[in-house]
């Protein structure tokens, strides 16, 4: 049986005011004059609807990425670089977001991964007066915008929990406008901030965690992002509990006499999905032309991403992880336990499905995504090296595209790995190594101070530090350790409600 349809709801007036109407009008005329809507401006340029019922949080957050003017560095469709909903799925699949929506942790989680300097403060860790502060900072610059997660049945609203950003503020009146992304729904709404607060101010069933608010800015950094970390598999939370919470307290269960130790101790009793946690950022395009010429920005941003590469092989932590990896090999120890696998043509095929779907603007379907055919080529630039590049042809539900995936490479030495993996003697492409290197670079400092022998404790430390890290690596580290942080407490929250 059909069911008919809804057009838009009526929304309830009192508490909030219609942004179209004359006295929504007057406020927002108002708000100009007191200097609390220039925010306003680039908001309204890149304000777009959430394509499905759930990705409220989703299209709020590709709204403020691209009213910030942030490259997200890969094509949304044809050559355009450009945020949509469809396209933030690095921490959570899109799948599982459309069924159950979004947690306030991820979408920061989200944010940071694509870009975006993030503070969450959620309203137990706030007050309803620095959020007015706050408020009027953001809606006072273009800089900064405030993206809400509130509760619509404090408005008398249908619906439960939402995200939306904020696009003004009245003085006055003590008002917020809201730029409802349901515009489907809703249209865009004053409502008085002491209300919204309360709305925030209210438990979200799915964590058991109060909702707060997100100040979302630019990160004025190079666009070199390497790594990033990744809950798209369902066991995620094991593997952050491990990694932030086991393994501190493993090392308070014996006596470890020097870093082999540790890095056993570490990686042996890691979750199988490790690999699967931590992912290397490869750039997917779609192939309309048959042209395999790299653009200048392409150029740049994979130049970054070997320098990145480059200076995680110079590190002495990196040293001592491919040396332990080489030591588990020789005595025959399963080292692919971990989760990782080398080789560059599992990977491509992997990456090129993913990539499609991304360049397709689709989520997953039944009949699913698969590579028909992948291969790896060197493509001349005008650099000294040549850059690899691996091509593939991918099925969607019967429609064949061809895309082509950029490898960031290394031009270091072959190192000890080449022993058991000769996918790894050229370096030619992230390994296993790296990618635990880096790992261990995003771990907290107080990590090592369960371990009981001082010299060995103040040796970790040193190993791990991200002060003497050359810039880039730096900013890499930094990037993934403000991941863990969101995931961390979107973990502690979800074990706590239990």
């Amino acid at each position: 049986m059909a069911l008919a349809g809804l057009y838009r709801r009526t929304l309830p007036s009192p508490p909030a005011i219609e942004f179209a109407s004359a006295e929504g009008k007057q406020l927002f005329t108002e708000g100009i004059a007191g200097g609390t809507m220039e925010g306003f401006f680039k908001l309204i340029s890149y304000y777009q609807t959430q394509s499905e019922p759930a990705f409220c949080g989703l299209a709020t957050l590709a709204m403020v990425l691209n009213a910030l003017a942030i490259d997200p560095g890969r094509t949304w469709k044809g050559p355009w670089r450009w945020f949509d909903d469809s396209m933030l799925d690095c921490c959570e699949p899109l799948e599982k977001i459309k069924e159950q929506g979004i947690t306030f942790g991820k979408v920061a989680c989200l944010a940071v991964c694509n870009g975006a300097h993030v503070e969450t403060l959620r309203t137990d860790q706030s007050s309803l007066d620095d959020f007015r502060q706050r408020v009027i900072s953001c809606t006072s610059s273009e800089d900064c915008h405030l993206i809400v997660s509130y509760h619509r049945g404090v408005f008398e609203q249908t619906g439960s929990g939402h995200f939306s950003p904020i696009g003004g503020y009245h003085a006055g009146k003590d008002m917020v406008l809201i730029l409802d992304v349901a515009r489907f729904k809703y249209p865009p709404h004053w409502v008085p901030l002491s209300l919204l607060w309360q709305a925030m101010n209210t438990v979200d069933k799915a964590t058991g965690h109060r909702r707060g608010f997100l100040v979302i800015s630019k990160l004025h950094k190079a666009a070199s992002v390497l790594y990033t970390v990744s809950c798209r598999h369902k066991d995620w939370n094991f593997v952050a509990k491990y990694l932030t919470e086991d393994v501190p307290l493993l090392f308070t269960s014996g006596y470890l006499k020097d870093v082999d130790d540790v890095l056993c101790i570490v990686f042996k009793s890691a979750p199988p999905n490790l690999r699967e946690f931590i992912k290397w950022v490869a750039e997917v395009r779609r192939q309309d032309d048959g042209s395999s010429m790299l653009g200048e920005e392409e150029k740049r941003r994979l130049a970054l991403k070997e320098e990145v590469l480059k200076q995680i092989r110079e590190t002495e932590l990196f040293r001592h992880v491919t040396r332990y990896l080489a030591f588990e090999s020789s005595l025959c120890y399963n080292v692919a336990s971990l989760g990782y696998e080398d080789r560059l043509a599992d990977i491509a095929a992997n990456v090129c499905c993913q990539g499609a779907e991304l360049l397709m603007g689709k989520i997953r379907s039944s009949n699913g995504l698969c590579c028909k055919a992948t291969n790896v080529k060197l493509i001349k630039t005008d650099s000294k090296e040549p850059v690899t590049m691996v091509s593939g042809t991918v099925i969607s539900n019967g429609t064949e595209q061809r895309v082509d995936m950029l490898i960031p490479s290394s031009q270091t030495e072959p190192s000890c790995l080449c022993d058991f993996d000769e996918n790894n003697c050229c370096g030619m492409h992230p390994s296993m190594g790296d990618g635990l290197t880096v790992l261990l670079f995003a771990l907290p400092q107080d990590t090592w101070l369960g371990l009981k022998e001082e010299k060995l404790q103040a040796q970790m430390k040193g190993l791990t530090s991200v002060d003497s890290l050359p810039t880039l690596l730096r900013e890499e580290v930094l990037h993934l350790q403000m991941q863990l942080h969101f995931l961390k407490a979107d973990l502690n929250v979800s074990s706590s409600s239990a």
